[in-house]
């Protein structure tokens, strides 16, 4: 069942935009979207069998409106950037400034400092004037210059006091899913003190696991990254007797990093994500399954997505400061038992391990994924501008949308062990269709 996709406003739109588009089609030139442009989000049918759609479940199109809520030159927008690095974050800030700056007339922007515990007076941090000359050349060096943290988003009430003291119109916010849960409480709150202040989310996070959301940016970049982990993982096994090369990527609920990776490098024989268990003994084991594999090619590739296998720890479960689950360290789990397990049968082998987690998250944006943080950016900035709240920007079926915050962060987005992408690492690999014992 879809949720409501409705998108809310602040209000009418009486403002005209500056940006001089042309009101309909047929000029030549680029236009403005109209708020009666929508796409379906489920483009699957059988023929008789898609009923009429009503508004609400309908993705309203993304893009500059001819009719905006604010008047640019009384707005004061700020930015704020939350979580765990990610490749593309001062590339969203970019576009977001330079928009605002260019496109509307805006002149006053600040940059919120160190995530939500930007806006907490204990922390005593100035907000960052941002203009284009501030922003022109960060998108080629990786992290966030307005810094992050995790945490601090709970706290809703002292955040919209400091927005309220800091007389903001517009609020960016560049996070992942608690961070946009973060801004829908900020929303709310604001709503509920009768405030006219636009919040707009960016969605963040390289393990792509936001619902509804087609891709969020960071990933492609990741991919590549991870790719360059893995092939210098299979290089290695291949050099060695019975070489085996284990890779641990990104991805705490969701095994998208490690499925695109390997159907990217076609060098890894086995992925283990979150959304499929596995047994690591018994005739269909895991680690029997390697064995067969070392017997017949003389080495193995393994590709371990962090969130896998989590079944096999019995710690008591923890929570970080941004709400996600302690994680016990599969990597390493997996590179012990392995040991163990040939030592044990007596036989030679040799393993490298590797992780290149904070080197991905701190990487520069591939051109690919600088591309999409710009449009992004840009389209986030149209939206605030037209007065919407509470919403995301996101891609669906290649059109950029709006995407109530609610929505998207009523569930995490997971590969589907019945779906395409998972047969297709699986025929990338070759590995079995099930490493789980029959009971």
């Amino acid at each position: 069942m879809m949720p409501d996709f409705s998108i809310e406003t602040l209000g009418k739109c009486s403002v005209d935009s500056p940006l001089g588009l042309a009101g309909s089609t047929g000029t030549g030139g680029p236009v403005f979207v109209r708020d009666d442009q929508f796409i379906c989000y489920n483009i699957e049918a059988r023929p008789g069998e898609r009923p009429l759609l009503t508004r609400d479940q309908l993705l309203e199109v993304a893009g500059p409106r001819q009719k905006i809520y604010f008047s640019p030159s009384h707005v004061h927008a700020g930015i704020v950037t939350c979580g765990g690095l990610c490749p593309g974050l001062n590339d969203v800030i970019r576009a977001i400034v330079r928009s605002l700056w260019h496109l509307y007339g805006v002149r006053r922007i600040s940059g919120i400092r160190y995530g939500y515990k930007g806006f907490l007076p204990e922390y005593g941090l100035e907000v960052i004037p941002l203009d284009p000359d501030i922003v022109d050349d960060i998108h080629k060096i990786g992290g966030t210059i307005l810094g992050t943290s995790r945490g601090g988003g709970d706290r809703t009430s002292e955040i919209v006091d400091t927005i309220e003291q800091l007389n903001l119109n517009v609020l960016f916010a560049i996070g992942g899913d608690g961070t946009q849960k973060g801004a829908l409480a900020i929303a709310e709150e604001i709503e509920r003190r009768k405030l006219k202040i636009a919040v707009v989310g960016i969605p963040k996070t390289v393990d792509n696991d936001i619902e509804f959301v087609e891709k969020t940016f960071g990933f492609d970049t990741a991919v590549v990254k991870a790719s360059e982990a893995v092939a210098a993982a299979h290089m290695e096994a291949h050099s060695q007797i019975n070489g085996i090369g284990l890779v641990k990527l990104m991805g705490r609920d969701s095994g998208f990093i490690a499925v695109h990776t390997v159907l990217a490098v076609h060098e890894a024989n086995f992925v283990l994500i979150p959304e499929v268990p596995f047994d690591l003994e018994g005739p269909q084991g895991f680690l029997p399954m390697l064995e067969k594999r070392l017997a017949r090619r003389g080495h193995a590739v393994i590709v371990v997505a962090e969130g896998a296998g989590q079944h096999f720890f019995t710690q008591e479960v923890k929570f970080d400061a941004s709400g996600n689950r302690k994680l016990g360290d599969i990597g390493l789990f997996l590179k012990e038992k392995i040991e163990e397990y040939f030592k044990a049968k007596n036989k030679e082998i040799n393993l490298k391990y590797i992780d290149p987690s904070y080197m991905i998250r701190s990487a520069i944006a591939e051109p690919v994924d600088s591309m999409y943080c710009e449009r992004l950016g840009n389209n986030a900035v149209h939206a605030a501008m037209a007065g919407k709240t509470k919403l995301l920007i996101g891609l669906v079926n290649n059109e950029f949308v709006h995407i109530p915050i609610r929505a998207a962060t009523s569930k995490r987005k997971q590969v589907n062990p019945e779906g395409s992408l998972w047969r297709d690492a699986i025929e990338a690999t070759q590995q079995p269709m099930s490493m789980v014992n029959p009971k």
